[in-house]
């Protein structure tokens, strides 16, 4: 007899664990998990189904608050734990959970190897430009001048941008988000989870004891519509309170300029379009900085190519089907006969 299991509905509250939330009032990260729990609610998700896996920081406590699988693994390390997992079991749905100083320090290497191999999982890099679980040293994505506990004088370190280093590295799917903008934040991770590959995800997120407000020059409410562009696909990179401003092209210095619309001539038709498979389009949003540009947000770069553990089952088919013979590879190439 055939039994039909319904499958059930869940609701946010369904994803979050019986663990007290821990951690500082007023931070972030309350809004990020929020986001994720909605987002795996409206997608349907199954908690059986689900792996949340993190390196070590305030952003990696987040598996714990998840009621679904969870991995809280050692310091940077968490995209190599993923891509074991993924690999093992292609059906699951795994997210990685960083931050900046867990994900682009100790485990930049392990980032950039998971974003040009394409594992199909999804990376949330909770950036807030500092290290706040060891209280407040500066952290790879710290500006120049940053004043803290391990850089009293200031920071004299150039950073990186997030979005710029994952293009670099070949990412495939390159998105930004705030953390206080959960809605928008949801169809992000929402895309994000869709993506058959490594989708790459910084969020912009607030470390109210010791980086309070780094990010409020683009982030706060009288200042957001003019200096936050929302990159959508096929639509004119306009912003600003009255949507008359605008991204524009300059092919004699080869950048991106903004330009009103009405004033010296410009029109809607100058205003470039968002195109969200153009590699190029993408990294000359992604290096756009306040105060001369807008800060671009949501979906920058989405190019769908095979991924790792596709190919990798692949090889594995294509072998067990009369692939290479192991005695052609091992005399492959040079060999020498030891006479006795």
């Amino acid at each position: 007899m055939t039994v039909t299991t319904k499958i059930e509905n869940l609701k946010p509250t369904d994803f979050a664990s019986d663990q007290e939330v821990r951690w500082c009032p007023g931070c972030g990260d309350y809004a990020i998990l929020k986001a994720v729990q909605r987002t795996l609610s409206e997608e349907g998700a199954q908690r059986e189904n689900t792996v949340f896996v993190s390196g070590i920081g305030c952003s990696s406590r987040l598996p714990y608050y998840m009621s679904t699988y969870g991995f809280h693994t050692i310091h940077g390390r968490a995209p190599a734990f993923a891509t074991g997992i993924k690999l093992t079991n292609p059906s699951l749905d795994v997210w990685v959970i960083t931050g900046d100083g867990d994900g682009l320090s100790i485990g930049g290497n392990h980032l950039m190897h998971a974003l040009r191999r394409n594992v199909n999982f999804q990376i949330l890099l909770f950036n807030n430009e500092t290290y706040g679980l060891t209280k407040g040293q500066y952290s790879p994505t710290s500006r120049p001048g940053t004043r803290s506990p391990s850089s009293p004088s200031g920071s004299i370190d150039f950073p990186f941008m997030p979005c710029v280093l994952a293009l670099g590295a070949g990412a495939n799917f390159v998105a930004r988000g705030v953390d206080t903008a959960v809605k928008d934040l949801t169809e992000t991770f929402k895309r994000a989870r869709a993506f058959p590959g490594t989708a790459f995800v910084e969020i912009f997120q607030n470390c109210i004891v010791y980086n309070d407000k780094v990010f409020a020059n683009f982030t706060d409410r009288d200042v957001s519509l003019d200096l936050q562009v929302v990159a959508t696909h096929g639509m004119p990179l306009m912003f600003g309170a009255e949507k008359n401003r605008g991204l524009r092209f300059d092919p004699t210095r080869v950048q991106i300029e903004v330009v009103v619309i009405g004033e010296n001539g410009v029109t809607k038709d100058d205003i470039l379009v968002h195109d969200e498979t153009n590699r190029t389009l993408a990294a000359l949003l992604a290096a756009m900085e306040p105060p001369n540009h807008p800060m671009a947000i949501g979906v920058l770069y989405s190019n769908q190519v095979d991924t790792y553990e596709s190919q990798v089952y692949g090889q594995i088919a294509a072998a067990r089907n009369g692939g290479a013979d192991l005695n052609d590879v091992i005399r492959r190439g040079h060999t020498w006969r030891v006479e006795g």
